[in-house]
């Protein structure tokens, strides 16, 4: 493939990285919403986000265009696969990240008692943001990065998001037992709570779709 087919590469993982990057802050600025009970932090979260799909609708037109005009075979085939779903899951990871954030708002302000989960449930959205960052620092030093360390880090969040979020689930629901007047709303907790979790579940995905962009073979074999 000729040069202008690596210009298109580069341009569609920027675009990538860029999209990522905005989702990476808008987590953060929800994380610290949460910590510090700030209504005003959680709606930025929504602004930062609220082109979201459309960044990701530009960054498909562009790979189409890619497949159009280069026909490209093989590893860069590959890659243009996995840059697509990548977007996919990155413009779910957003929408979830905007979701989280305009329940949590809801949740600060309701009767649930959130503080005795608080030391877990910022433990819990703590791996879902290093998870995302270990995919942009790849997406950042693509000519440097080892995909294999890359999804090793992002499988190492997501077994810890994964044991973060089973001692909160345990906790809450003996909470509820504990508070059913409150039940309704502490199971609207629990599902909010879930959205970090799938964050990391996606972040996984990303991570095996360099793998494959990288190695080929099955598409789902380092699931």
């Amino acid at each position: 493939m000729g040069s202008k087919y690596h210009e298109k590469i580069n341009k569609i993982r920027d675009k990538l990285s860029l999209l990522l990057n905005d989702i990476i802050v808008a987590d953060e600025l929800s994380l610290e919403a949460f910590k510090l009970s700030d209504a005003t932090k959680f709606k930025e979260v929504e602004t930062i986000l609220g082109k979201n799909g459309m960044k990701g609708d530009d960054i498909d037109n562009e790979i189409i265009k890619t497949f159009a005009l280069f026909g490209p075979e093989a590893k860069e085939l590959r890659f243009l696969i996995a840059y697509l779903k990548m977007t996919n899951e990155l413009v779910s990871i957003g929408e979830g990240v905007k979701k989280y954030a305009r329940r949590m708002s809801e949740h600060t302000k309701s009767a649930c008692d959130l503080e005795p989960f608080k030391p877990s449930i910022l433990l819990l959205h703590k791996s879902s943001v290093n998870a995302l960052k270990h995919i942009l620092d790849c997406f950042d030093k693509s000519e440097e990065c080892s995909y294999e360390d890359t999804y090793r880090k992002v499988l190492v969040e997501e077994s810890m998001n994964d044991d973060l979020f089973s001692v909160l689930e345990k906790e809450i629901l003996n909470k509820i037992i504990d508070e059913k007047e409150l039940s309704t709303e502490y199971v609207k907790v629990l599902g909010s709570l879930r959205k970090l979790e799938r964050s990391c579940d996606r972040s996984v995905n990303i991570a095996n779709l360099m793998m494959y962009a990288e190695r080929g073979g099955d598409i789902k074999l380092f699931k």
